[in-house]
């Protein structure tokens, strides 16, 4: 019998924090946007369109590292402050290779790391 795969991750437009919920203790990955403010500004100075374009392709690949990791996964909760985790989901919507995982999209507020794992053993033990 195969297990079952859950993971948690508490999202904005900058970081990603990804807890696989398990029996024992959970831990935490960090996924990471390149586009810092220092990339912002520099990019900035040259052209607002650049800059534009600059932070869009950021914002997919980081997407595209957050689809990878759900890739592996059966259920997975998107959670946390922004938007970024309905974006995302929108993406993965759009894409057959995760028509077979359920999930899911609440919003919540910024956490610690213990609130974070707290919010995935609580909706993962319903």
């Amino acid at each position: 019998m195969k297990t079952e795969n859950k993971l948690g991750i508490w999202m904005d437009h900058a970081n990603a924090h990804l807890m696989e919920f398990t029996a024992d203790t959970i831990e935490t990955k960090t996924v990471a946007t390149h586009f810092t403010h220092q990339v912002k500004e520099d990019t900035l100075k040259k052209s607002e369109i650049l800059m534009h374009n600059k932070e869009q392709h950021e914002q997919l690949d980081y997407y595209k590292k957050l689809s990878d990791v759900i890739k592996n996964y059966q259920e997975v909760l998107l959670f946390g402050p922004t938007d970024a985790k309905v974006e995302l989901l929108n993406i993965l919507k759009a894409d057959h290779h995760f028509e077979n995982i359920k999930i899911e999209c609440v919003d919540a507020d910024k956490m610690t790391e213990n609130q974070q794992h707290a919010f995935v053993r609580e909706h993962f033990s319903k």
